[in-house]
């Protein structure tokens, strides 16, 4: 069974199209990567994907959803990064997670946080807050934000932009071993990103 079906898609902004006619399937399992040069319409995709953006043709469909609602509902198993990491540049990678378990309503919060930082690399940031973090560190909170309720598909939009070539190997590595029985988009211009590690590649032109 797919877990996301995207059908015919297409966006324009003005006279400029951003999407055009695109149609994927993607199953439980699968990391893909989704690659293209700058402009090329990846984020203007996942905005579409994440209800961001509203489509000017086509349907999408998550994990067997029907209509808007119902896919609006399923979206609280998806997690992501788009464009760069958002926090509160004034809390610790604690207090961020914190706050969006609660907004999440996700139980066992302290547990979850604690289980998730370990997991990204950010056990003992203490009280550094997150306007002091590296961009490394950023993009891992970020990741970590996203995987806070355990989504089966995570979508990540240029997520190692900025990084030096030591980071991006840890990043190649903390994604592959999060896509076993879900579904991971890694979108990127850069090449080498997800030649090694995706299942399968999609170009976008």
């Amino acid at each position: 069974m797919a877990l996301l079906e995207v059908k015919q898609l297409t966006k324009h902004f003005g006279g400029l199209t951003a999407v055009g006619d695109v149609t994927l399937e993607l199953n439980e399992g699968e990391l893909v990567g989704l690659i293209g040069p700058n402009g090329a319409g990846k984020t203007t995709l996942i905005k579409i994907i994440t209800q961001l953006l509203f489509a000017d043709k086509g349907t999408i469909s998550l994990f067997s959803s029907q209509g808007y609602k119902e896919c609006t509902k399923a979206l609280s198993r998806v997690g992501s990064v788009i464009e760069s990491p958002v926090a509160h540049n004034h809390l610790t990678a604690y207090q961020n997670l914190r706050y969006y378990c609660t907004i999440r309503h996700i139980p066992n919060a302290d547990q979850v946080i604690r289980e998730t930082l370990d997991y990204v690399g950010l056990p003992d940031t203490g009280k550094k807050v997150f306007r002091d973090f590296s961009l490394g560190m950023k993009q891992r909170l970020g990741i970590a934000q996203a995987m806070l309720n355990n989504p089966q598909i995570l979508i990540l939009d240029e997520p190692t932009v900025g990084l030096d070539p030591k980071e991006r190997v840890k990043f190649r590595k903390l994604i592959s071993s999060f896509a076993n029985n879900k579904i991971v988009i890694l979108s990127t211009h850069i090449v080498a990103d997800v030649e090694y590690i995706a299942d399968e590649i999609i170009v976008l032109k």
